[in-house]
């Protein structure tokens, strides 16, 4: 798709949005990579796998993002993981990079395989923004592009309005702000680990 030549330079950066059945990380793939291919003007591509149960079992999208040429779709080492769930958490971990960043949804996942976390209640800044747990993804965006810079606020707001149904767009832009806010509240606190390289 078209490039912008006057936005900082970016080789292949891979994100991995997982959690289980029912918790929105498909269409919040979807979001990201509509957001960074038509709205931002750079490269990406998603796909996605879920388990056999409409909700409950086992699901992540994944994002690829590059100025360049995206010639293997799927995540091989995860710059950026968002785990939603305990055992996305605990099974996704291993293919996160060693400089990598993992945003734990301290809501549902108890226990982190390391302390180079960013733990936010994702689950509980969505009900309390919008008083519902479907919208959790969409605070999750909102830390992304507030904590990484990987996506610009205004694309990731056009892309959801234009995925999210008909009649929720309020909603979920809604949520999204209260991610951003999340990141904007941690980075002013001083992180306790290294965020990604700037982008």
């Amino acid at each position: 798709m078209k490039k912008e030549t006057t936005k900082p330079g970016i080789g292949r950066y891979e994100v991995r949005l997982a959690g289980k059945g029912g918790q929105g990380m498909i269409l919040a793939g979807r979001i990201l990579a509509e957001a960074v291919a038509l709205y931002d003007g750079r490269n990406a591509v998603q796909t996605q796998d879920y388990g056999p149960e409409a909700r409950g079992g086992a699901s992540k999208s994944e994002v690829i993002i590059s100025d360049g040429e995206i010639y293997y779709p799927k995540v091989m080492n995860a710059d950026l993981l968002v785990c939603m769930s305990q055992e996305a958490s605990d099974r996704y971990y291993y293919d996160l990079k060693r400089d990598g960043l993992l945003i734990i949804d301290s809501t549902n996942v108890d226990r982190s395989p390391t302390t180079r976390v960013v733990a936010v209640p994702i689950t509980e800044l969505a009900v309390k923004a919008t008083g519902r747990e479907i919208t959790a993804a969409m605070v999750a965006l909102g830390l992304i592009c507030g904590l990484t810079k990987i996506v610009s606020e205004e694309a990731l707001e056009k892309a959801i309005r234009s995925l999210v149904p008909k009649g929720t767009e309020e909603l979920n832009v809604k949520a999204m702000h209260a991610g951003l806010e999340e990141a904007k509240r941690l980075l002013e606190a001083g992180l306790p680990i290294s965020l990604p390289r700037e982008l």
